[in-house]
């Protein structure tokens, strides 16, 4: 009896000791979820193909492939819009861009000049202000491309710090081929297709004009006749000013409300975007904060420093892909340093998928890989919209899992919010869904059964994924017509468009299984697919319903918006000294090591 009696006080020591283990590990990791420090990183442009922890064999991704081997893979991740953006806009609010106007009915999908008046509406709620609410700093660091004023050159209500960043550094607009001497203008291409034929039709009726008061058959007051050469004269003026000067007028490197750098160098550029976000990072180690750091690599213009030129396997796109990721790894290094890891949520990600049309004048190929998938940027083949997608919170979420569940970048919106301990916004619909369930594999499947791919503001495609079921259906309305037909993109106008005689409709749709087709290859037919109406039918029954969850709200992208307009101009001098400064001292950067 007196053994058993011992014997049962130290299973019961045990058992205490067991239960206050528990406790302790549930308190770490209550701890742990409660308002950690979040880093969002986002490439611009980067194919699913070109990462290491995606299957790339021949660029070096070390620092990226760390995350995925210390974090979560998303091997169905989807951006919401494959352009740029209409992209950042719903991954900022967790929402389709349509319901923001943030997706347009013209040709053009993105904001081109800084002195344009559209941009992400004020009534937009973004993560960054919620955090902010909820005690975290805030910081973006590179590209914004989501607009900056309304009605004057320094009004700012379209700017980062109008939209819950506390601090930014970086460009307003994005990084084109024209704010890089010698690398050609796709800009200008497009511009002169679009003007030839007004610019024929002044020229015809100048000289009809003229004949036709000449022979006497029609009287024209050399007035009316002045003003009309004098309009046309003025217009042409300005479009040669604005063209001659477009990279001081839209290329520049703000800090804050402040132009630093007009127009902007790409002389250690991404060193000191990393410097500026180690920076954030080390002036806030003991306070939740978040960093957005949006890198401007590898849209192009192309470039990278002396230290990673010349040395990827893949020209100038793979070097700028591999110093891209040192800067990665230097974010999470100096995490590392100040003791942040195990409480900070990173998030890698791209804006949309690689621009497979971008060739440079010399014929290198400057657009990135797409893996096995159809397409690219400004199409919704997959190519075009599935982008890397890693998370880690060492400790939190699943370390080396790969997760092929449909998911979105409108995910982090309400992910990062309810860490936060933010109340997501009621009175408006949030299309994302919180990740935390599935990276923490307390669910397996996604929470998105629908997705609805917008080409701008048409409607494209579907993707549904039955609860029931591992497929993953696909249809679409409406294709790009490739040119050459051969080929895998738009490479006569450089991008693809959605609308008029760069589509082809399609009635019924096309219909695609992912799970079994993820190249988009062979549609499916009704002597393919039993049940291909009744599939058509639960996704038109889907579109009703989405279609009607939405409102009417201001065109941000209406020609209205997009076009230059003089009087919002931004300048650091003045437009007679052709708005040219250089404030930004680069003091010391971070060592580079190329590898």
């Amino acid at each position: 009896v007196f053994h058993l009696f011992l014997h049962s006080r130290k299973k019961m020591r045990l058992l205490l000791f067991l239960i206050m283990c528990e406790c302790a590990i549930n308190s770490v990791n209550t701890h742990h979820v409660s308002k950690p420090n979040v880093v969002l990183l986002m490439a611009d442009d980067l194919g699913i193909g070109d990462l290491g922890c995606y299957g790339n064999r021949t660029l070096r991704t070390p620092n990226i492939d760390r995350l995925a081997e210390e974090g979560v893979t998303l091997t169905q991740h989807i951006a919401a819009s494959p352009l740029c953006t209409p992209s950042r806009a719903a991954f900022l609010t967790g929402r389709y861009p349509i319901r923001s106007g943030m997706a347009a009915f013209s040709r053009v999908g993105v904001f081109l000049f800084s002195a344009s008046s559209g941009g992400l509406p004020s009534e937009e709620i973004t993560f960054s202000e919620l955090l902010k609410q909820r005690g975290y700093t805030t910081a973006l660091i590179g590209k914004w491309h989501l607009g900056m004023n309304c009605e004057s050159s320094n009004d700012f209500c379209h700017h980062p710090l109008n939209h819950g960043f506390d601090y930014f550094y970086g460009l307003t607009v994005t990084n084109f081929r024209d704010c890089k001497p010698g690398q050609g203008s796709v800009f200008l291409k497009g511009v002169q297709k679009s003007l030839v034929v007004p610019i024929q039709i002044a020229g015809i009726a100048l000289v009809s004009l003229a004949i036709v008061q000449y022979i006497g058959l029609l009287k024209v007051p050399f007035q009316a006749l002045g003003y009309f050469m004098l309009i046309t004269a003025i217009s042409l003026a300005v479009l040669i000013f604005f063209f001659y000067h477009f990279r001081h007028l839209n290329c520049f490197l703000m800090r804050d409300h402040q132009i630093i750098q007009q127009p902007l160098s790409y002389e250690n550029l991404t060193q000191r975007l990393t410097k500026e976000a180690m920076q954030f990072i080390g002036r806030n180690t003991n306070a939740p904060f978040l960093l957005v750091l949006s890198y401007l690599h590898v849209h192009t213009a192309l470039y990278a420093s002396k230290n990673f030129s010349g040395k990827s396997k893949h020209g100038l796109y793979g070097d700028a892909v591999e110093e891209m990721d040192w800067s990665v790894g230097q974010v999470l290094d100096v995490l590392e340093k100040y003791n942040l890891s195990d409480n900070t949520l990173v998030y890698f990600t791209s804006d949309q998928g690689a621009h497979v049309e971008e060739i440079s004048s010399s014929g290198e190929v400057h657009g990135g890989y797409n893996g096995i998938y159809k397409g690219g940027k400004s199409m919704n083949w997959e190519g075009g919209i599935r982008v890397p997608g890693l998370l880690r919170w060492p400790g939190v979420i699943q370390a080396g899992a790969d997760m092929d569940e449909p998911t979105s970048n409108m995910d982090i919106f309400p992910t990062i919010v309810k860490l936060a301990e933010a109340q997501l916004p009621s009175d408006r619909i949030i299309d994302g869904h919180d990740l935390m369930p599935l990276l923490q594999g307390k669910v397996t499947r996604s929470k998105h059964e629908f997705l609805f791919h917008y080409c701008n503001a048409y409607l494209n495609a579907v993707r549904w994924h039955p609860r029931n079921s591992e497929s993953v259906w696909k249809v679409f309305f409406f294709t790009p017509n490739f040119s050459p037909e051969d080929s895998n993109g738009c490479y006569d106008s450089h991008v693809c468009f959605c609308h008029g005689g760069f589509i082809t409709r399609h009635d019924p749709p096309l219909l695609f299984d992912l799970s079994r087709d993820p190249e988009e290859k062979v549609p499916l037919t009704p002597e393919t697919e039993s049940r291909f109406y009744e599939i058509l039918r639960v996704i038109h029954v889907a579109v009703d319903n989405h279609t009607r969850s939405l409102h009417a709200v201001p065109d941000q992208l209406s020609w209205d918006n997009l076009f230059w307009k003089p009087w919002l101009q931004p300048c650091c001098s003045s437009l007679f000294q052709s708005c040219y400064c250089d404030y930004d001292s680069e003091g010391s950067l971070p060592e580079v090591h190329s590898g």
